[in-house]
């Protein structure tokens, strides 16, 4: 476990990168995951509903939370897809069907 630059508190998933950059791209990658309205629980009717700036809000949140979920459960899943943090290469890795399709480093 690291201490973030600022607060200096500890967390459960290593990094020295700016918090920011890492959740814009981990924000990114989970917005093009097929459902992922569902990990919110909603319909795709009520999500479609959203207005563009909600939907990413929603999105940003879940990032945020799912970063933070890591620290505590390595492996998590989100519609079809699974995220992971790989700690020994301190990276969330994407993945559908055991196929990377995004890795976010973190140092």
């Amino acid at each position: 476990m690291a201490q973030t630059k600022d607060e200096g508190k500890t967390m459960g998933v290593k990094f020295n990168r700016e918090y920011e950059a890492i959740i814009d791209e981990l924000t990114d990658a989970i917005g093009g995951v097929e459902g992922v309205h569902e990990w919110l629980e909603m319909e795709a009717a009520d999500w479609e509903a959203l207005e563009e700036d909600e939907r990413a809000e929603c999105v940003r949140t879940m990032a945020d939370d799912l970063f933070y979920g890591l620290g505590a459960d390595p492996v998590m899943k989100l519609s079809g897809a699974t995220l992971a943090y790989d700690k020994g290469s301190h990276v969330i890795k994407i993945a559908y069907a055991d196929n990377v399709i995004r890795a976010i480093r973190l140092i």
